[in-house]
């Protein structure tokens, strides 16, 4: 790599996941209705947090934030990957393949820090409640967001900087559906094992960083609501619950799809799993949560109603009653006057 990009490779054939035509045509439709329900479930959630006010907390505020990451991040591959199963030339351009690596970093590691922001913002929450509304501030939370995205950004940069330098001069067939790192440097011509080394363990340093944060986190939250009483603990657990599996979810794909990439598994089973037990999973546990907190309070919205009436009623009673008393007070006052201005 001293003498710069020596390139000469312009695009890169994509071999896909299959060559039947029945069979193509048959992914085309199943991930292309996944891939709507994926977008669409995602614009649903940060629709109903933007238009609901009982949505307008810190919690939610990440969970948009999550939910259209996460639309980016299927967005990526996946609208070329569906186009690629109706053509028979699956080529992609360098600067093409350059941008999907680049947006698959950037917007990975932008979503493991928002967990771990998540998370801390829980951590907040239920193990110092007292301090939440000060801690979790708006602008606070502002700045967590921008330094999600720097972080990722920064993420991002330290690979493409080092693959783009690479030396692309014979192979140029690519055995997946998209481009990836572990699989762009396989095809540059040098020795690869050192810079695959290096290039893991930059990876490796921030998964396992935000890993251990989470870890972290949730250990406080566990040891706080194991010392609180039932009912606390009870609610605790069911607003982290959800996180939880988000979290499990995410870290249990990516390792999956980067061992079939390591050992040249079926690109379908990764495929799978990342749509399926991630994007869509993530999308309909967020959805279920925002609709049962809207369900609770749709519920608890008459008996507040209804409090408040009985409340008034009370206060209406108790006015009227102070009233009374003043008035007897007055004519017993008055009376007092009366008898002494009679007696002089």
């Amino acid at each position: 790599m001293d003498g710069g990009n020596q390139s000469i490779v312009s695009e890169f054939v994509l071999l896909g996941l299959g060559h039947s035509w029945d069979f193509q045509v048959l992914l085309f439709m199943i991930f292309l209705t996944l891939y709507l329900i994926i977008v669409t479930g995602n614009i649903v959630i940060m629709t109903l947090i933007i238009t609901d006010p009982h949505l307008h907390s810190p919690m939610y505020f990440f969970l948009a934030n999550l939910s259209f990451v996460d639309m980016w991040l299927s967005s990526n591959t996946t609208p070329k990957m569906i186009s690629d199963f109706l053509r028979e030339n699956k080529t992609i351009s360098f600067a093409g393949c350059m941008s999907q690596i680049f947006l698959s970093h950037f917007i990975a590691g932008l979503e493991m820090v928002i967990l771990v922001v998540m998370a801390y913002d829980r951590y907040v929450a239920i193990c110092k409640p007292l301090h939440y509304s000060t801690v979790m501030s708006l602008h606070r939370c502002m700045w967590l967001v921008v330094a999600a995205w720097t972080l990722g950004f920064v993420h991002a940069m330290s690979q493409i900087v080092v693959i783009v330098q690479l030396p692309f001069c014979g192979p140029r067939e690519i055995d997946s559906f998209f481009c990836d790192r572990p699989l762009m440097i396989n095809l540059a011509c040098m020795d690869s094992h050192k810079l695959k080394v290096l290039m893991n363990v930059d990876c490796g340093v921030v998964a396992i960083t935000c890993f251990i944060l989470l870890l972290i986190s949730y250990t406080h939250i566990l040891i706080t609501v194991c010392q609180n009483s039932k009912t606390g603990a009870s609610k605790a657990l069911c607003t982290c619950t959800t996180h939880i599996t988000v979290v499990v979810l995410f870290f249990g794909t990516c390792n999956f799809i980067y061992v079939g990439i390591t050992h040249k598994i079926s690109a379908l089973l990764p495929l799978c799993s990342s749509f399926i037990f991630y994007h869509i999973m993530k999308t309909q546990l967020s959805m279920i949560g925002i609709l049962s907190l809207q369900v609770g309070a749709c519920k608890s919205g008459p008996r507040l109603l209804a409090s408040q009436k009985k409340q008034t009623a009370e206060n209406k009673e108790l006015a009227l009653i102070r009233f009374r008393v003043s008035l007897r007070a007055g004519d017993a006052i008055e009376k007092v006057f009366e008898t002494v201005f009679t007696n002089e």
